[in-house]
């Protein structure tokens, strides 16, 4: 990050750095927007990082096992009826730092299967909760309700032989809600209650490696004009503060357009994009997101990995389908990095073959790739991202991602 008040160019010389009272433009007119005021930190109590992610589905067993066999999870932990879970059945999946919980309503009837199903009716598969791991469970949620958030459940705890966890549940934008979870000395699988998987695909063994690392951003798609107030949720409630951000005269095509803004924890280990669609000629896909997941909620899960050639290699060796990114975008990426001030170390030949975008500053680059939606609706996808020295979100590819968007958009009859 630069330091306070200065000026850094990000990409080319777009960007302004801000404290939370002011702004200085770069370049007259460039909207792009990086802050460096972290407010005051939280009196007690701390966000370490992602802990997991649980998503609400159709079917769990089948969920998870798409996710093992495509992205290269292995199946981690298990409650069920086998477990003495008698109304939801959960299936957790790991792959490096990266824990995924599907989780399914067990019975026909009652009251945690009509709040699970209205949900799945409304949204479809989908992300219903994106915890954190904490330090101070308890001091973090009372001061967070102080403040003005939603309770979901007050703190609880749950033991097993492993030890014992808290947990508490706040409401964050639309259905979509955050536990906080403090492990204390747990040293069991997963969380108390969790069992090693009852069953286990003898194949994944011999599928190649995912090579994915950890929960780099998770970003939250928001209707019109509901973005800020989201933003200003996270930095009244949970002390969060704003990280970037950029509007739509520079996130744009011809056709649509967005809005974003990046909200992260003091220590800056947990990133939240906030999107939200601004007027254009046609549906933009952030709009098409929230038609049809019916609501705001989390649109994309970025994953970071340490090689991504090795990891998009694998995760098509195994059938995972990406975004198409047109030739031209790799023709206009060479002649521009002709004049950048930083050298990519990865051959171009082989990012294009692979379809993966690079995004650069003067001072280092990113790679990454998008998946094509996860379920039948056009609602939750993942993207792979590798990092050098680079702290964005894609900005330079934005542009480019949008119009290969709009060409699925496009077939599924949805770019009006």
């Amino acid at each position: 990050m630069p330091i306070y008040g200065s000026c850094e160019i990000w990409e080319r010389d777009w960007v302004s750095v801000v404290s939370r009272s002011s702004a200085q433009r770069c370049k007259k007119g460039r909207k792009m927007t990086t802050y460096t005021d972290k407010g005051e930190k939280p009196e007690a109590g701390s966000f370490v990082a992602f802990d997991h992610v649980t998503f609400w589905v159709g079917n769990a067993k089948q969920a998870a096992s798409y996710y093992c066999n495509k992205m290269g999870f292995e199946p981690f932990g298990y409650k069920g009826l086998e477990t003495g879970s008698r109304e939801v059945v959960s299936h957790a999946v790991k792959q490096d730092k990266i824990i995924f919980v599907f989780q399914s309503p067990l019975n026909p009837s009652g009251e945690i299967t009509e709040i699970m199903g209205k949900h799945l009716m409304l949204h479809g598969d989908g992300v219903k909760d994106v915890a954190f791991e904490v330090e101070d469970c308890i001091a973090l949620y009372k001061a967070a309700i102080k403040r003005g958030a939603i309770s979901v459940r007050e703190p609880w705890e749950e033991t097993d032989g492993g030890g014992t966890v808290t947990f508490a549940t706040v409401q964050t934008y639309g259905d979509t809600t955050h536990t906080f979870v403090e492990r204390k000395e747990f040293n069991g699988l997963f969380l108390p209650g969790y069992k090693p998987p009852v069953t286990k695909d003898c194949h994944l063994s011999k599928l190649p490696p995912g090579k994915l690392c950890f929960i780099d951003h998770v970003v939250g798609n928001q209707p019109e004009d509901a973005m800020v107030s989201i933003a200003e949720w996270y930095e009244k409630n949970l002390k969060f503060h704003r990280f970037w951000s950029v509007d739509d005269e520079q996130i744009h095509t011809e056709y649509s357009s967005l809005r974003s803004i990046v909200v992260t924890n003091w220590e800056e280990t947990i990133k939240l994009p906030l999107n939200e669609p601004a007027p254009g000629k046609r549906k933009s896909q952030i709009q098409e997101y929230v038609d049809y997941y019916g609501s705001a909620g989390v649109q994309h899960i970025a994953l970071n990995t340490s090689d991504i050639i090795s990891a998009i290699t694998n995760l098509k060796e195994r059938g995972m389908e990406f975004l198409v990114i047109p030739d031209t975008y790799y023709d206009n990426l060479r002649a521009r990095l002709k004049d950048a001030p930083i050298k990519i170390k990865e051959d171009l030949n082989v990012l294009q073959e692979l379809k993966i975008l690079v995004d650069f500053d003067d001072k280092g680059y990113l790679l990454q790739i998008f998946t094509k939606p996860m379920q039948d609706r056009p609602t939750l996808f993942l993207e792979v991202i590798q990092r050098y020295n680079h702290q964005g979100f894609g900005v330079g590819n934005f542009k480019s991602l949008f119009e290969a968007i709009e060409l699925d958009q496009e077939k599924r009859g949805n770019l009006h």
